[in-house]
């Protein structure tokens, strides 16, 4: 019988010694305190405690036509930490997204953070900072080491929370948020695989983690964009290893991306079997959800070119524009949208905006810790706070209601009509990748 690292089995090559085996502080999601109306949780077995609303910064400082500043970020951060219960960042060594390598710099936003928190003189224990190391085959004992130092000197701080791999380390259909249509063996066995001795093993992933931890660098790890497989791989590996597992997975999540509650993964995370967080972004689908798109089509999915391009030249969001209008078109698929018409039905039946509905329905799921969202605006940030101190859950009636429209068109996601005859699996939806 196969053993994952019981007391009867013996410490395998490279465990690390003398260290006690991890210990779990408590479940996952565990509700630790309220600060101004904000519910703190824990984030997996760690004794990390994140505010379930997190701040993402993903496009702060960045080249977008309606990019927060630096005083916008400020503002952001004074507003959600210093004078609410929002206590979490959520960054990545490679945002602002997007960048020119000029006016913005990949980089820039740990930086803003970094000055920020030097800035305001806030106690370091008052923010939890994740950050992110890029993906695929960067991911090497080498690069965690190297990459983790200079996102510390960036953000001038002597240790990040949470250190996550911004998409996996190996191949995984799910990099390219589920998109696949299959797992493809063919992928598998690519040179950007393969070639060099192959991707980063979990063995020598979970022991450059501990590495860090052990420094005092990081105080936990976590996945980003990833599946059961390699949630179950990490933890099974670090605790077979005596090292720290992963406290959390990061993913796109939202009521119209239900994926994470079937695909395995809440299952994998359940403080009964991993016991791992969950942060979800993209809750309301790139903006989507907020409705402003409902009466009239996003500039790449006009029908005339005069439409598209009044659009693109006075964009409403980032759906109006060349690039996130082409990255985010899986949240404007027809069975997409279709969904969103039928969960505003719902949210005005409730005298409450789509928005709201979409932000209360998440947190009340039991994967998630936490809901990572950007803003463009103070004003958008404040809804965002109101929405989430509400103390009333939604009525069980509403939830049924979701779960009709959810139960008739599953993934609406990865629906699309745009397929045609001479389409060769390259595109929007099924997009194969390295």
């Amino acid at each position: 019988m196969f053993n994952f690292g019981g007391p009867s089995s013996p410490p395998p090559a490279g465990a690390v010694e003398g260290k006690k085996a991890f210990q779990k502080a408590g479940p996952t999601n565990e509700i630790i305190r309220v600060v101004d109306g904000i519910k703190h949780r824990r984030l997996g077995g760690s004794d990390i405690v994140v505010s379930e609303l997190g701040l993402g910064t993903q496009r702060w400082v960045s080249q977008d036509f309606n990019a927060p500043n630096k005083d916008d970020c400020f503002a952001f951060m004074d507003e959600a930490i210093l004078k609410s219960g929002v206590n979490l960042l959520d960054t990545a060594e490679q945002y602002p997204i997007p960048s020119n390598g000029r006016e913005s710099q990949e980089g820039d936003t740990e930086k803003v953070i970094g000055e920020w928190m030097k800035s305001r003189k806030v106690s370091r224990e008052k923010v939890v900072v994740a950050t992110k190391i890029t993906g695929g085959r960067n991911v090497t004992p080498r690069n965690i080491l190297s990459d983790c130092e200079g996102s510390l000197k960036r953000l001038q701080t002597d240790y990040i929370d949470v250190y996550l791999l911004h998409w996996p380390q190996h191949y995984s259909p799910q990099s390219n948020w589920g998109q696949s249509l299959k797992y493809n063996v063919e992928n598998e066995r690519s040179s950007y695989w393969r070639g060099m001795g192959g991707p980063t093993s979990y063995e020598d992933m979970c022991l450059a983690m501990e590495d860090l931890v052990q420094r005092g660098w990081i105080r936990g790890w976590g996945l980003c964009n990833d599946n059961a497989y390699g949630l179950t791989a990490s933890t099974r590996t670090a605790k077979f290893m005596g090292t720290t597992p992963p406290c959390t997975m990061q993913g796109d999540f939202s009521i119209i991306d239900r994926k994470s509650e079937e695909n395995g993964v809440a299952e994998a995370a359940s403080p009964y079997n991993e016991n791992v967080g969950f942060m979800s972004y993209n809750a309301l689908a790139g903006g989507m959800l907020t409705g402003k798109y409902m009466d009239s089509p996003a500039a790449l999915d006009e029908t005339t070119r005069e439409r598209a391009m009044d659009k693109l030249n006075k964009p409403r969001g980032r759906m109006d524009t060349r690039g996130w209008g082409g990255t985010l078109y899986r949240y404007r698929t027809e069975a997409a949208q279709e969904a969103i018409r039928e969960y505003a039905a719902i949210a005005k039946a409730n005298n409450m905006s789509l928005t709201e509905l979409s932000l209360r329905w998440n947190k009340e799921r039991s994967l998630i810790t936490t809901t990572l969202l950007g803003h463009t605006n103070l004003g958008q940030l404040k809804e965002t706070l109101n929405i989430f101190k509400k103390k009333e859950t939604l009525p069980d009636q509403v939830m049924w209601d979701i779960d009709v429209v959810h139960m008739r068109n599953r993934l609406p996601l990865f629906s699309s009509n745009r397929v045609g005859q001479s389409w060769l699996g390259e595109g929007e939806i099924g997009e194969p990748i390295p």
